[in-house]
């Protein structure tokens, strides 16, 4: 038996014969007798925070969400806010989406804090993650918690901490929270028994605090024509039905619809080939809805509806989704044109992206005057940004490719509840001047030159796949290409060594920025290729983004295409 293998039997084991309930202990023991695979991928290692929170499979098991590893990590969170906050009252706020076994999750979290003296505000139902970030600081708390795996398949579960400014864990409080967590010897050491007397539900108050700061966002309120812009909603059976189509309504647009059978909230998303609006077929039945009654927008938030996707119709009147970067560009394109419009600029704006995500929401912040900061994958880092300059710079816009937009600071994490509002507002401002938002965006291309962005998923399950995205990552540095699609890799970026290098000047510079296991290529004619495992699921993500001049819109199939193909270059020298 390897070292590897003994540990696992010792986990295995601790189950075994811990104080764990009886199912839990036959379905270890049924894996034992019949999946030696399922016994290594459920034990081989510890759902750690990665770039979305702690996430898995639901299951038995140390690498599984279960109520047991929510025990702990709600445990060592406790542990660690009493260090942090020892003079005063400590109290979290807990939300979830549609997910199996969400309130089970929830209740778990909210019972253990309590038992550890800590108040506990609970929302009644299912809510979007954006209000749960309002709310910890709305709320004055110290921590918040919800439970999702967000876009994940229906097999997962997830757990995502908040800190006191409304944002993800950021270092050192991630690390500091799983030493805790892992400083748990035995399951006896958490408090489930719950406290009662300090268990809050919370709801219809935050609603009407955190969709009038929403309200607030928006830069032309009284734009006319609201009430004839058809908007088709679907929140893929997750929270974004309980307060984006009536807030919509509520703001003008009437024509807001909802496809009705994914307006129910489903764990197991019957209707939906996948909950990620990333995917084109997730928005199929939101789509056939819009033919039906010729929307001007179609939009999808995601189950815990902090990301949202939109499709709308191109030029040959067909409707296709946007990729994030390109929601990202007419996104921030119109809000600082209508900053500037307002003479609302100070000198001291900023927008944030990730480092993954299209150079031209760069180019059109420079175009403005406006500083734009990169930062790592992970919503938490935009969030950190916004912290650590808070009171020097305004903050107007941040944006992940991933479908995630934050517009203004009230909420510190992707939210698709403010973006949805400023999207309805966009589509009407342009169908008032005889455009749709695809105009829109084609008019950004000829301005700023037409970027085309493709990413591939290589799913690598297990402690098998775990082991061979290690060795990929090994591969890309030990034998980094020398020519992509023909062009030649001039700067070679290694987040994890922090190093910058420039091969045409012979040069190494620093990165600014903390350690992560990220690769960048950028050749002489501008392509951009991103490699890095992903932080939430069993994979390892390629980006590729590439550029060429628009020059007439006429063109602008011909340009298309000729990306296409670069793209497909691309893949292939990566050996994809």
């Amino acid at each position: 038996m390897t070292a590897i293998e003994k540990e696992i039997m010792e986990r295995v084991n601790s189950w075994l014969e811990g104080n764990f309930d009886d199912e839990t202990k036959s379905s270890i023991r049924e894996m034992l007798n019949n999946n030696p695979e399922g016994i290594i991928d459920s034990f081989y290692t510890n759902l750690e925070f990665g770039t979305g929170g702690m996430r898995g499979i639901m299951g038995p098991g140390t690498n599984r969400m279960n109520v047991y590893t929510v025990g702990m990590a709600t445990q060592g969170l406790a542990n660690y806010l009493k260090k942090m906050f020892q003079k005063q009252e400590i109290a979290v706020a807990i939300a979830y989406d549609c997910r199996n076994n969400n309130t089970v999750f929830a209740n778990t979290a909210s019972n253990v804090l309590s038992a550890n003296g800590i108040k506990v505000f609970i929302f009644d139902d299912l809510r979007p993650t954006p209000e749960l970030s309002f709310a910890v600081r709305y709320l004055k708390c110290q921590s918040g918690i919800v439970i999702t795996a967000s876009h994940n398949p229906k097999e997962y579960n997830g757990y995502k901490v908040y800190w006191d400014d409304g944002a993800q864990l950021v270092d050192p409080h991630d690390k500091n929270v799983m030493d805790e967590v892992l400083a748990i010897q035995s399951l006896d050491e958490v408090r489930f028994e719950g406290n009662p007397g300090l268990i809050f539900k919370i709801g219809p108050a935050i609603d009407k605090a955190f969709l009038k700061e929403v309200s607030a966002q928006a830069l032309n309120p009284g734009v006319r024509g609201k009430e004839n812009i058809k908007i088709v909603f679907t929140p893929l059976h997750g929270t974004g039905g309980v307060l984006i189509p009536p807030f919509l309504i509520d703001s003008g647009y009437i024509q807001t619809h909802g496809v009705e059978e994914q307006m129910i909230p489903d764990g197991h998303f019957s209707t939906a080939k996948s909950p990620n609006p990333e995917e084109a077929a997730a928005l199929e039945m939101a789509i056939k809805k819009a033919k039906q009654i010729d929307a001007d927008l179609v939009m999808a938030t995601d189950p815990d509806a902090d990301r949202i996707g939109i499709a709308i119709k191109d030029l040959n009147e067909e409707y296709i989704l946007l990729n994030g970067n390109q929601t990202g560009a007419i996104l921030v394109k119109y809000l600082l044109d209508a900053w500037l419009k307002k003479n609302k600029f100070k000198g001291n704006e900023m927008t944030v992206k990730t480092i993954v995500t299209s150079e031209l929401l760069k180019e059109i912040s420079d175009s403005y005057g406006v500083e734009q900061y990169d930062v790592l994958t992970g919503f938490k880092w935009i969030a950190d940004v916004v912290k650590r300059l808070e009171g020097n710079k305004k903050f107007i816009v941040g944006l992940e490719e991933s479908f995630g937009y934050m517009i203004g600071d009230f909420v510190r994490d992707k939210d698709s509840v403010t973006t949805a509002l400023l999207l309805a507002e966009m589509a009407t401002i342009a169908a008032n001047e005889g455009k749709s938002l695809f105009d829109q965006l084609v008019e950004i291309y000829l301005e700023y030159g037409f970027y085309k962005e493709g990413l591939v998923n290589v799913k690598k399950e297990g402690k098998t796949g775990a082991e061979e995205i290690v060795k990929m990552m090994e591969d890309f540095r030990k034998n980094p290409p020398k020519k992509i699609a023909g062009s030649k890799v001039d700067v070679i970026k290694d987040y994890q060594s922090l190093e910058s290098k420039n091969l045409n000047e012979n040069t190494i510079k620093r990165i600014e920025l903390p350690k992560s296991n990220v690769l960048q290529y950028i050749t002489e004619d501008g392509t951009k290729i991103s490699v890095r495992p992903s932080g939430t699921e069993p994979k390892i993500k390629f980006y590729v983004s590439v550029r060429e001049n628009l020059n007439r819109k006429e063109d602008f199939e011909k340009v298309n295409s000729l990306l296409d193909e670069k793209i497909k270059k691309v893949l292939i020298d990566l050996g994809l």
